[in-house]
């Protein structure tokens, strides 16, 4: 107690039990070890982005799709739009793209698809439903 005879918030932390200090504790670290992964994460994702070769080549639209998510309650929803394309030697790439270009690329175009790492950086289409 301090002179006024008033309790701290230190005085009254001594008072609360042992297994409810830890318990906080634990939900504390596993907060804070949340937010540092996914910033560490979302660092190391940029970094190796910035750090790939520019790329272009020759590949097909094979597939779009989006992701929802929020939306409860009061909160508004947000949309990822995603779209894989499929190039020459078989192999398939799914990179997150704006809604804007989500929205002008159709499955079955064909064309030059310019990224680097996971970023999508554009697509020049050169036809439409070509095979390889």
């Amino acid at each position: 107690m301090n002179g006024f005879g008033e309790m701290g918030f230190f005085d009254f932390m001594s008072e609360v039990p042992l297994f409810f200090k830890l318990f906080l504790g634990t939900v504390f670290i596993l907060v804070v070890g949340g937010f540092l992964t996914v910033i560490i994460k979302g660092i190391s994702t940029w970094t190796s982005n910035n750090q790939a070769e520019l790329l272009t080549r020759q590949c097909k639209i094979v597939d779009k799709r989006t992701k929802v998510w929020g939306g409860s309650g009061d909160s508004s929803t947000n949309t990822s739009y995603f779209i894989t394309f499929e190039f020459e030697d078989h192999t398939r790439k799914e990179l997150q793209v704006k809604s804007s270009d989500y929205g002008i690329l159709v499955v079955g175009d064909t064309g030059e698809l310019t990224f680097q790492g996971s970023r999508f950086k554009g697509f020049t289409r050169v036809g439409a439903g070509g095979d390889w």
